[in-house]
């Protein structure tokens, strides 16, 4: 796994997609975000982090809290139509979207590509790279039940953010790493983040 597309939508649970940008920043993996306006929002209301609104300022800012070496991180527009994850010439080895709005996943599961997030899922899907989705809803309609299904049957990957317990978490950022540890063994990118079942305690 060489580059990841990792798009920040307006759901709930946004320390999982911080955490995993962090973890795959850290595991050397080139990485494209895209972050929609709801996501600045959510992120503000839940984290207390007020994320610059230009998407080069936003760069500038992870790049250099997160240590990152040049050209590692690249943060792209609502409408960059531009960036490199828009064309299916160019794309990313994997996209994972976390959290994932139920409007974001509607939007994919129909093919209305109408800002970068979706055009960039619309690209894994036609090009048959991995999609990993991370719904934070609870509880689901018919509707997202429909659209969840209609993506599995593309082979994009349904992920919820549902930690489990039996890792025994002592803290908040042990659930956050139990949902990040399944997103990366998705894309096939060791981490360290907790005890495997059936590994000694």
């Amino acid at each position: 796994m060489n580059a990841v597309t990792l798009a920040l939508s307006g759901a709930s649970g946004m320390a999982y997609g911080l955490r995993l940008l962090e973890c795959l920043l850290a595991a050397d993996i080139d990485v494209n975000l895209l972050v929609s306006h709801a996501a600045h929002l959510v992120t503000k209301q839940e984290l207390g982090v007020a994320l610059p609104a230009r998407a080069s300022d936003l760069e500038y800012q992870l790049s250099e809290s997160l240590d990152t070496r040049d050209g590692q991180l690249r943060v792209y527009g609502r409408e960059d139509w531009n960036a490199p994850v828009a064309s299916g010439s160019n794309p990313a080895d994997a996209m994972v979207i976390c959290p994932c709005s139920m409007g974001t996943l509607a939007a994919i599961a129909h093919g209305t590509s109408d800002n970068l997030i979706e055009r960039a899922a619309d690209v894994m899907l036609k090009e048959q790279k991995k999609l990993i989705l991370v719904p934070r809803e609870a509880p689901f309609s018919t509707l997202h039940l429909e659209n969840m299904l209609k993506l599995s049957r593309m082979n994009a990957v349904i992920l919820p953010a549902n930690p489990g317990f039996y890792h025994r978490p002592q803290s908040v950022e042990d659930i956050i790493d139990f949902i990040v540890a399944r997103i990366l063994d998705q894309l096939g990118v060791e981490h360290a983040l907790m005890e495997r079942w059936g590994e000694t305690r």
